[in-house]
């Protein structure tokens, strides 16, 4: 018997060793502090937040709501009916989830046993790694093809008799380019549970949730709240299941986990789809405008984006010296030591004046 005091780790899972932490950025008001600026002064363009942020009508929907001191609905019945008018999908197939970081965790513990294989396309969302190898997967990173896009080929080669899910991010994060519906199609012939995660499908309009009605038993949809709509630091997001599923997806979610606050948030973003629509406008008006300032540079190369952020190699530049540089003058990007991502920015879409900001930064750079 193990004496009182000793090491607590050797209780440990034996795979603990093999976890990898979703890497957690400088808080905004540590990063203000650092550069010698105030936190509002931050150029914040590092995790694709919506910049003109929430529906005023979710501000005041906070102020005025009245019974937090409740438990929600763990069911959130009204929430899913408002969400089965918004997505176009039936209320008895949508889960409600804290951010679709919860419904990525929830469908691997739904599926995944130690050792079984799950399958993402590269370089994409680094939560998938870590959620995976959380549950004791062999997770696997098929690469993508020249221009990012997945090649089904790939897919189909990395499947074994132990996998179960594939994740596909589209528009893919941090690349920026939506995944065609027919790729879609031919992984769902696979044996194996197709996740798409859409978490930025209202930037671009592309969607596999049309193929439902072909009646898929093996697609599930994500999607959030924290990008259209600015509930970043709220939480919220849904999915969409095969309708056999939903009741043992109910039975393994925490029945707490969204928050009261993030449902009358959500139902809120949902009561003012035209002031949302509009901000949604503006970034796709300023991601083109965007992408037009970061080329003249001459040593930034954006790609094409389906998403609120745009991805640029460095041509005759160092990737981590601008980000430097312009983390002096206050301004955030994100930068990747991932294979293929090594020299390369992705910058989110801000408003105009702050892209003009940035423009101006990355001119005096060099």
């Amino acid at each position: 018997m193990a004496q009182i005091g000793s090491d607590i780790r050797r209780l440990l899972r034996r795979d603990a060793g093999r976890l990898v932490a979703y890497p957690a950025p400088q808080p905004l008001e540590d990063f203000a502090r650092a550069v010698g600026v105030d936190p509002r002064d931050v150029l914040k363009l590092d995790q694709n937040e919506n910049p003109y942020g929430c529906s005023p009508g979710v501000i005041e929907a906070l102020r005025t709501y009245n019974w937090y001191h409740v438990y929600p609905d763990p069911l959130h019945r009204v929430l899913r009916e408002r969400l089965s008018l918004y997505a176009g999908a039936p209320a008895e197939q949508i889960v409600v989830g804290n951010g679709s970081d919860e419904l990525i965790e929830l469908i691997l513990h739904l599926f995944v046993e130690p050792g079984d294989r799950v399958i993402s396309a590269g370089p994409t969302f680094g939560y998938y790694a870590t959620a995976a190898l959380a549950v004791g997967a062999d997770y696997h990173v098929v690469e993508r093809g020249p221009r990012f896009e997945i090649e089904p080929e790939r897919i189909v080669a990395a499947v074994n008799d132990r996998t179960k899910v594939c994740f596909v991010a589209s528009p893919n994060n941090p690349t920026g380019n939506a995944t065609p519906v027919e790729v879609i199609r031919r992984l769902l012939a696979l044996d194996i549970v197709v996740v798409v995660d859409e978490a930025y499908f209202e930037f671009c309009g592309r969607t596999a949730l049309d193929l439902l009605e072909a009646g898929p038993e093996n697609l599930i949809v994500l999607r959030t709240f924290s990008k259209w709509a600015g509930l970043a630091g709220l939480r919220l997001g849904y999915g969409v299941f095969p309708a056999s599923l939903v009741p043992v997806a109910l039975s393994l979610k925490p029945p707490y986990s969204v928050s009261q606050a993030a449902e009358v948030a959500g139902l809120a973003s949902l009561n003012d789809l035209v002031y949302l629509q509009s901000n949604l406008e503006r970034i796709l008006t300023e991601r083109r405008r965007l992408q037009d300032g970061l080329a003249a540079t001459g040593y930034l190369k954006p790609y094409p984006s389906d998403a609120n952020f745009l991805l640029c190699d460095l041509v005759g530049k160092a990737a981590a010296q601008v980000q430097t540089a312009l983390a002096a003058r206050a301004i955030l990007v994100r930068r990747y030591n991932s294979p293929r991502l090594e020299n390369s920015l992705r910058i989110s879409v801000g408003r105009p004046e702050q892209t003009d900001r940035l423009l101006t930064a990355l001119q005096e750079i060099f």
